[in-house]
């Protein structure tokens, strides 16, 4: 497993590699239209909401999420830098989940017909976004195979290595480092345990000189062992497609 630092795409779409220069070029124009920014803690769009915008995460980490009536959360997947997601509002009246923010998040918002008549007109940014949604499946699988899988300590490992791969691939990583500022709360949601749980499994990490992860930054020591750990292979999120996997 390599450590490189992948080429600094502002989104994961853009890496794909059947995109021209010119589609390049029109996916980023629509970036700029319109941005809102997202208190930590808040809702990009809560459960019940009828969605208006596909979005684009151009900073900061958020979830898809769903809420109990007794409080208690299971988070269903991350949204890091990069990422696009509801691509498709425009066929769903109400969304079935929530997204929030977990840190201060700044979104592009585009209206879906726009993105509809961007997509209808160029079919590099067509297989881009059925690549995007592949990759979206992908993770989605692999959390369902982890909850009902893998042990604890595979768990932890699995979302460290995952979220490594992600950023690298939108040029966020620094050799192994990369930003990392989730709670052992918000792990703990991410994985069905609890925060006890997580706790121990982190420091187990750190005794095996896997992993630092200090405030918001994580450092992976061992690349490979890492992996090995939580029975990790990239494959399912299709790297093969990206210019980045060339470099």
């Amino acid at each position: 497993m390599r450590g490189d630092q992948a080429l600094p795409y502002r989104l994961r779409l853009l890496a794909y590699s059947g995109l021209t220069d010119a589609d390049r070029a029109r996916i980023e124009a629509l970036l700029d239209q319109r941005q809102r920014s997202i208190a930590p803690r808040r809702d990009v769009v809560s459960e019940g909401e009828a969605p208006r915008f596909v979005h684009f995460v151009l900073e900061g980490w958020g979830c898809r999420y769903r809420q109990m009536s007794d409080g208690r959360r299971q988070m269903l997947s991350l949204l890091l830098p990069g990422d696009l997601f509801d691509p498709h509002v425009q066929v769903v009246s109400q969304m079935d989940h929530a997204v929030g923010a977990i840190t201060a998040m700044t979104v592009a918002e585009v209206v879906p017909d726009t993105f509809s008549a961007l997509v209808e007109g160029h079919p590099g940014i067509a297989r881009a976004l059925w690549w995007n949604d592949h990759v979206a499946l992908g993770m989605h699988r692999e959390w369902i195979a982890s909850l009902g899988l893998r042990s604890a300590r595979e768990r932890i490992a699995l979302l460290f290595c995952e979220v490594y791969f992600r950023l690298r691939l939108v040029g966020r990583c620094s050799g192994l480092t990369c930003e990392f500022p989730l709670t052992q709360a918000d792990l703990a949601e991410a994985t069905g345990l609890t925060p006890v749980h997580v706790n121990r499994m982190v420091q187990e990490l750190r005794r095996e000189r896997l992993i630092e992860w200090a405030g918001r930054t994580l450092t992976i020591l061992d690349l490979d062992r890492l992996c090995e750990v939580a029975s990790f292979t990239p494959g399912y999120l299709h790297l093969d497609r990206t210019v980045a996997a060339a470099g």
